[in-house]
């Protein structure tokens, strides 16, 4: 019950991830609030409470509590709706958890604009704004003299890290997240609050395509290592009072795995002390990059 009483919003909870981080957080003692539009996999189609209410209704099935929210979080107002859902319900926001998205996948010579802006919308706006609106009500609880131990969980992604081919504008979207995550820490802990990101790989409608044609099933009784289930536990204890000293950091989790990521960090290095000739450069990259390691491949390539 390492959750007990703590408030938690979830975007994106009617499926996959989203669902089974909603679904931990209340057996670890938290209320719940479901987010979900109820959209297709690729965004379309009509908005449905079905799969937000259905996440409630199995929190209360386990004991729980849990209300739904259906606000689209990459709206102004939707975001707004979320804090004051949570509030309204509960009296207060202690975690949020980014996690709402979809694909649109595209070689980037086929990507049209359309899809570029969506995806960019839904992930990317789609963590500023509940980010925004969460930590407004944290900063004024502050400054109210109110104690705040809040948490922030975004949800990045490997193709955001090392790029991934055929996802120009998910790998775009998602590497954004990593640097909304830094500043964000970096602005807001000085109110009490905590934020950090995530890299998951597991089984959703949004990579059921993908892991059907390059992994097989696991047979009964066999870990299923791509289970969404298996990421939760990082992200509720990451959105839980014990991880209060861990922020600005990026979590690889898969299956069994959790991966701290060593992202981009000065390295080796050369200073003239005045302005380069540009026939000088070129031997000078050339030895900088013999001495750094070789970056890690692609998603897709080769």
């Amino acid at each position: 019950m390492i959750c007990k009483d703590r408030v938690v919003a979830v975007t994106g909870a009617g499926r996959g991830l989203g669902r089974a981080h909603a679904l931990e957080f209340a057996r670890q003692g938290a209320l719940v609030v479901v987010n979900d539009l109820g959209v297709a996999r690729d965004g379309t189609g009509e908005a449905s409470g079905g799969p937000a209410d259905d996440v409630v209704r199995e929190i209360e099935a386990l004991g729980g509590k849990a209300v739904a929210d259906l606000g689209d979080i990459a709206t102004d107002e939707g975001a707004a709706g979320l804090v004051a859902t949570a509030i309204d319900a509960f009296g207060r926001l202690d975690t949020l958890v980014n996690n709402a998205g979809f694909l649109r996948d595209r070689m980037l010579v086929n990507l049209g604009e359309d899809e570029w802006d969506a995806v960019m919308r839904v992930h990317l706006k789609g963590h500023f704004l509940p980010l925004k609106h969460a930590g407004r009500y944290w900063r004024a609880e502050s400054k109210a003299g109110r104690a705040v131990d809040a948490r922030v969980v975004n949800t990045s992604s490997g193709a955001g890290l090392l790029g991934s081919v055929g996802q120009g504008n998910y790998s775009a979207a998602k590497a954004g997240i990593v640097g909304l995550t830094l500043v964000a820490a970096a602005e807001l802990g000085r109110y009490g609050v905590t934020v950090n990101a995530i890299a998951p790989a597991a089984r959703t409608r949004m990579t059921e395509e993908v892991f059907a044609q390059t992994m097989a099933a696991p047979a009964e009784g066999e870990f299923d290592a791509m289970a969404p289930e298996n990421v939760s536990p990082l992200v509720v204890w990451l959105g839980s009072a014990g991880s209060r000293e861990v922020t600005g950091r990026v979590f690889e989790a898969e299956g069994g795995k959790i991966c701290v990521m060593d992202a981009f960090r000065h390295g080796p290095t050369a200073d003239k002390g005045a302005r380069w000739d540009p026939s000088e450069v070129g031997d000078v990259v050339k030895d900088l990059l013999a001495k750094a390691p070789a970056p890690e491949p692609v998603y897709g390539a080769g």
